[in-house]
């Protein structure tokens, strides 16, 4: 049975967490030293590691015979744990678990030992789901926990749970994955997996991801799947509904002549062409974005990290444009962005975009 690249390449040690080394480090020398603490708090965007790094975590200090941190997979505490009969460690979903209720249903069951570890561990998953009855219930457990209980509590939104929860965590902020990590993440399982890959999709696809490891391997996943086990830029663009590169700087040229014609031209290339209107728009924006950075910055390479040949023509077209105006359009189209997705005319909405654009901001025509 085909098993999912996000899946099968889920971490299972510490060391092949991708980029997120200040927490890992933090938490193996916390197992190494014996230094448990009762309550963590992992905070940061979907996608970045939070549940692989809780769960490998409470492997680990359950582990007999934990390996620089990690658990072994090998003891009989890290099989019995990995059985479907596991009781030592529970996940819960609190955005379906959010009722007091449940909360008081773990109070009840924290008191009971561990069948087969030293520690019982409850990983909660969007905490920040739980309503104010249950925080309160959640908080009583947290002051007075039994020795052998570890709660780690996941959020993407950590500014919604109460002070009182935060201050009896131990807090990891977890970062988006940098571009340069997720693409050599990639390409790695692209050759173990023997997928013939083009670079340019690729960087379509790591972008795509925006920081997020899952996010971009269940796009490679799609792409890869449309291309019959080739990934390859056209069934990138395709797959995303993204406007390709020369698309996007020939659109920025005809903004820049004053071209109306041929930009509304573009515009309905992109949409006969099968490009999703509200992700043209918004690939719009990064585009002026990008060439804002390479104008405005001398280290637009390390900030973009695209092709040294579409910075090169970056860095061309962005001679032709103040930064001032690039802050303009930059603005302009990403305040649509929001109304796209409830427009009637979603075209229409950015039609008039490119005509205001065009017009500029005192509203003259520029040739």
């Amino acid at each position: 049975m085909y098993q999912a690249l996000y899946r099968k390449y889920r971490p299972k040690t510490f060391s092949e967490v991708v980029g997120q080394s200040h927490i890992t480090k933090t938490l193996s020398n916390q197992i190494k030293k014996g230094e448990i603490s009762h309550a963590y708090l992992f905070s940061g965007s979907r996608g970045t590691g939070k549940t692989s790094v809780a769960r490998i975590f409470a492997r680990a200090i359950n582990c007999l015979n934990p390996q620089d941190g990690s658990p072994c997979y090998e003891c009989e505490v890290c099989k019995a744990i990995s059985s479907q009969n596991n009781m030592d460690i529970i996940e819960i979903d609190a955005a379906s678990n959010n009722r007091v209720d449940e909360i008081r249903e773990i109070r009840e069951k924290v008191k009971f030992l561990p069948t087969n570890g030293k520690y019982k561990v409850y990983i909660i998953d969007e905490v920040h789901m739980l309503t104010d009855s249950a925080f309160n219930a959640l908080l009583k457990t947290l002051e007075e926990p039994p020795s052998h209980v570890v709660f780690i509590l996941g959020t993407t939104e950590p500014h919604k749970l109460p002070q009182t929860i935060l201050s009896r965590c131990l807090r990891f902020d977890f970062k988006l994955l940098s571009p340069e990590d997720l693409k050599r993440q990639l390409i790695s399982i692209f050759d173990k997996e023997n997928i013939k890959y083009e670079d340019p999709a690729v960087d379509l696809i790591v972008s795509s991801a925006q920081g997020s490891d899952r996010d971009m391997l269940s796009i490679a996943d799609a792409v890869v799947s449309l291309g019959n086990g080739v990934a390859s830029y056209s069934n990138a663009l395709s797959m995303l509904g993204a406007t390709s590169q020369q698309k996007l700087f020939e659109f920025a040229e005809a903004i820049f002549a004053g071209n109306t014609a041929s930009a509304f031209e573009i515009i309905d290339s992109a949409v006969k062409g099968g490009i999703n209107i509200s992700v043209f728009a918004k690939d719009l924006t990064v585009h002026f974005r990008n060439l804002l950075v390479v104008k405005a910055s001398k280290k637009a390479n390390e900030i973009l990290s695209l092709p040294s040949e579409t910075i090169e023509k970056l860095v061309s077209q962005a001679e032709k444009v103040s930064e001032e105006q690039l802050m303009f359009l930059m603005k302009n189209f990403s305040e649509i962005e929001s109304e796209l997705k409830f427009a009637l005319s979603p075209r229409t909405l950015v039609e008039v975009a490119t005509v205001k654009a065009i017009m500029g901001e005192d509203g003259s025509k520029k040739n």
